[in-house]
């Protein structure tokens, strides 16, 4: 991601990175997680994530462990300073992202309001 005091703008936690790579292999694509916010969900925007071909031109980008993550310029304003996780409970597995931004979030955690 574009860095700010030598820290990335969005983080890719270890979890996440290893799940990726799993899928990717599986899918014979590259370990590039997409992560997008778009207008909808119970709370106003929700976290959209899919594998990527390849970076776009505009995109800021995070490696963790050769995995990279990629946000296009327009939801990097509502995800900034951002983990994305892997977590694994009883209710299910899901990628999950902790936003500082987020002024209210729903009970499923994919859908955020600022």
């Amino acid at each position: 991601m574009s860095e700010t005091s030598g820290s990335p703008v969005v983080t890719l936690a270890p979890s996440a990175a290893a799940r990726v790579a799993a899928i990717a292999a599986k899918q014979a694509k590259p370990a590039i997680l997409r992560l997008a916010v778009e207008g909808g969900g119970c709370s106003g925007f929700q976290y959209r994530f899919g594998l990527a071909d390849a970076p776009d031109g505009d995109d800021s980008i995070a490696e963790t462990d050769g995995v990279r993550l990629v946000v296009d310029p327009m939801s990097l304003d509502l995800v900034a300073g951002s983990v994305v996780e892997y977590v694994e409970s009883l209710g299910g597995a899901a990628f999950r992202v902790t936003n500082p931004n987020a002024a209210a979030g729903c009970g499923c955690g994919a859908s955020f309001a600022v």
